[in-house]
Parts: structure tokens; C-alpha cells; sequence
């Protein structure tokens, strides 16, 4: 117990450290503040129309709140591991009592918190901008954005399994056409049984069951039109992104154990 306390200590400092270097990223301001300009945009886009007001805003807010934390997720967190290689301090780092799995994990934690805390000030202008515009806001929101958080904590955990053996481009350029492939293999899924081939449909269903399910965390339709969200349809894609979150996170140490920094 008392070992596995001190390990917890460890990774908790290396993502307060992390948390510090991520907040000093002009990057993450720049994107941040065109998250919120993109919101603060719906309220003009929607004025522009004489029908669904509401859910033009909410639909674009929401769609920016998605596309600028993958965006944050991305650029900001795959380049930290590399630049602690590059800079040579991940061998001042590891000569401590500190394990390859504990310098990983503990990067990996304050990217999430920091993509979190990115997330907590899109939602905030998202809601304020929504009250301004009179438009409706309920649990459905919540839950859409607690599953979009889920989200993005597994594009985090991808992102940091390329950085674990690649350079910052190629972990960003195969991050996010993983994310962008995660987005389609429930619609690849069903071309495939629409199909009638059994080969395509075998293929198309070990795709969705492989690559992460990433439609699964999407409820924006649900809350922008009110429609009912059951019980399931939150807890099960938070238990997925867990699971998955967790294979992911087990690949990216086992590789990371092996990498070579001479």
C-alpha cells in the first residue's frame, strides 16, 4: 500500500508538471480563443435564420466544443513527451526513482486534466451564450458534454501512445486520422451489412470492433432537439472509454518500456 502511494505521488507530480508546461503553450490560447469565438458566432449565425434558431447555435457550439478539444488534444499534448526527449530532461527524469510507466501516466493524467479545464471554459461560454440567446438548456447538454469529455481522454491516451515511439507530426497526423476513422466505423459497420457480402461485412465489423467506437460519445443530435437519453446511453460509452482508455494506455507503457533514448 505505502509503494503504491508513493507511485501514485510521482505520476501526481509529473502531471502538475505537465499541467504547468501545457498552460504556458501560446497554442492552447489560440485555439481556446477561437472555440469561443466560434460559439459566441452561433448566436450570429442562427439570427441569420427564420426557423431552429436554437439549434443552429447549439449545433455550432456544440460542434466547436468537439472540434477544438480534439484540436487541444492533439497539438498541445502529443509534442510534451518528444520535447522532454529533445530536450534531453526525460534522462534527468528517469534516473530518479521513477518507472518509464509512472512518467507516462503521469503525462498522460495532467494532458486529460488540461484538456478538462480547456473543455470546463468552452462549456461555460457555451451555456452563457445559450441563456443570452434564450435557447433551452437541460441534462441532455450535460451528458454531452460529459461523453464528449470521455472522448476526449481517449483521443489523449491515442495521441499519447503514438508519442510513445514517433515524433510530434506523425503522432498528431495518426491520432487524428484515427479519431477522424473512429467517427465512421459504425457507418462502416452497417455499409458492410447492407453488403450482403460476407467478407465485407466480417471485415467492417472487426474495423468497428478494433478502432474505437467514437459515434458512441456523440449525443449532440439528442441534446440540441431534446430527444430522450436513457441511462444507457451514458453509462455504457463511459465504461467503453474507460476499457478502452485502458488497453490504450497498457500498449503505450509496454512500448514506452522498450524505447531506446541513446
Amino acid at each position: 500500500m505505502t509503494a503504491l502511494f508513493a507511485s501514485g505521488q510521482r505520476m501526481l507530480a509529473i502531471a502538475a508538471n505537465t499541467v504547468r508546461e501545457a498552460v504556458r503553450s501560446r497554442l492552447l490560447y489560440t485555439l481556446l480563443l477561437f472555440a469561443v469565438l466560434l460559439i459566441c458566432a452561433g448566436a450570429l449565425l442562427s439570427a441569420l435564420s427564420y426557423v431552429e434558431n436554437d439549434r443552429i447555435l447549439q449545433d455550432v457550439g456544440l460542434g466547436a466544443m468537439r472540434l477544438f478539444g480534439v484540436a487541444i488534444a492533439l497539438f498541445v499534448g502529443v509534442g510534451l513527451i518528444h520535447r522532454e526527449v529533445e530536450r534531453r530532461t526525460v534522462y534527468t527524469i528517469l534516473s530518479k526513482p521513477l518507472s518509464r510507466a509512472e512518467f507516462l501516466l503521469g503525462k498522460f493524467a495532467g494532458l486529460v486534466f488540461t484538456v478538462w479545464m480547456q473543455l470546463a471554459i468552452m462549456a461555460l461560454a457555451f451555456a452563457a451564450v445559450s441563456r443570452a440567446s434564450g435557447a433551452p438548456l437541460g441534462g441532455g447538454h450535460a451528458a454531452a458534454c460529459l461523453l464528449l469529455a470521455v472522448e476526449l481522454a481517449l483521443v489523449v491516451a491515442i495521441a499519447t501512445f503514438f508519442s510513445a515511439f514517433t515524433t510530434p507530426m506523425l503522432s498528431s497526423l495518426f491520432a487524428g486520422g484515427l479519431w477522424l476513422v473512429g467517427n465512421l466505423t459504425r457507418d462502416l459497420r452497417e455499409i458492410g451489412e447492407a453488403s450482403h457480402q460476407p467478407g465485407v461485412e466480417l471485415a467492417t465489423t472487426w474495423v468497428h470492433r478494433v478502432l474505437p467506437d467514437l459515434a458512441s460519445f456523440n449525443l449532440s443530435i439528442e441534446a440540441v432537439h431534446g430527444l430522450p437519453i436513457a441511462a444507457s446511453d451514458v453509462w455504457l460509452p463511459l465504461a467503453y472509454g474507460a476499457a478502452y482508455c485502458a488497453v490504450v494506455l497498457v500498449g503505450a507503457v509496454v512500448i514506452f518500456e522498450q524505447r531506446d533514448f541513446r
